[in-house]
């Protein structure tokens, strides 16, 4: 056991080493998270209010417990949080805004036209902040959409995988427990906004091939002078008296023959296509659908 632990003594302390720089960042990362406290300078906004249950998913208690963790994040992330659910088709309302809006974009006119018209933005009308509505109605389409939209800081904030993320884990929770959901998307935008994606930090697709190459080589260095094992057979060690008995063969060359046919070539072409998704004006996020 003691060999097996001391051949392997790097990979342990390279994982020491990785957990105790992501405690020591967890731990940076509260620290700094207790000390932000944004002052809000945005006075044109014509409502205090943060949660719109107009699908009325949530319970009188988890609208309340929704609208403390929001001022307390709106806090310490200097943007404004707002949550819509709704459970009424929204396409006669986007086509007369947007007409060509496609029906899993009517939830993001929606959004759009209601941050400006309320004012919302922790900085300025129409500054820093999200929204987050949720239509359960389902729309021509047949599906229900949601839409995550952004505004200035967090906006930049927020790259298209992000986005999907945060998502994702709304729909996780979403048809079963509501509150659950729609409170997961608050702490959410929170730690993104101050943790690890804060940063931009955009890692290329070739870094991790990168450190694994980097790893392998580190390690046969390490190793490239360790202890080999013992010979403990030859060539001669299982033969009779010790002697090999060598029996030589031989192939003899006589003639080749060669033929030869011509094979017949064709060329021809193709084509593919991709899809995309885009927000409106100077607005950013995304949506999903379920």
């Amino acid at each position: 056991m003691k060999e097996y632990v001391r051949y392997f003594k790097w990979v342990y302390i390279i994982l020491a080493a990785a957990a105790i720089f992501a405690i020591a960042l967890h731990v940076g990362h509260w620290g700094v998270s207790r000390a932000v406290d944004y002052q809000r300078t945005n006075k044109s906004c014509e409502t205090g209010e943060r949660v719109f249950d107009y699908a009325d998913v949530l319970s009188d208690k988890e609208e309340n417990k929704l609208r403390a963790l929001i001022a307390r994040r709106e806090k310490q992330t200097g943007c404004d949080i707002v949550l819509v659910t709704l459970n009424e088709p929204l396409g006669e309302y986007a086509r007369a805004i947007e007409p060509g809006a496609p029906s899993n974009e009517y939830v993001r006119v929606y959004a759009e036209t209601q941050w400006e018209e309320m004012g919302f933005g922790y900085d300025k009308p129409d500054g820093d902040g999200v929204m987050l509505v949720d239509n359960w109605s389902r729309e021509d389409d047949g599906m229900i959409h949601t839409w995550f939209c952004t505004t200035g800081r967090a906006r930049d904030a927020y790259y298209t995988e992000d986005i999907d993320h945060l998502l994702d884990r709304v729909y996780r929770y979403v048809e079963k427990n509501p509150y659950r959901a729609y409170r997961t998307y608050v702490n959410d935008f929170y730690h993104d906004m101050t943790g690890w994606r804060a940063f931009h930090l955009s890692v290329p697709g070739f870094v991790p091939w990168l450190i694994g190459l980097a790893a392998c080589v580190i390690f046969v260095l390490l190793n490239w002078n360790a202890k080999e094992g013992k010979k403990t057979t030859t060539a001669t060690t299982y033969v009779a008296g010790r002697q090999p008995d060598f029996r030589v063969s031989e192939d003899r060359f006589l003639r080749k023959t060669v033929t030869r046919r011509k094979i017949q070539t064709s060329s021809g072409g193709g084509g593919g296509g991709r899809s995309h998704g885009g927000g409106g004006g100077h607005h950013g996020g995304g949506g999903h659908s379920r």
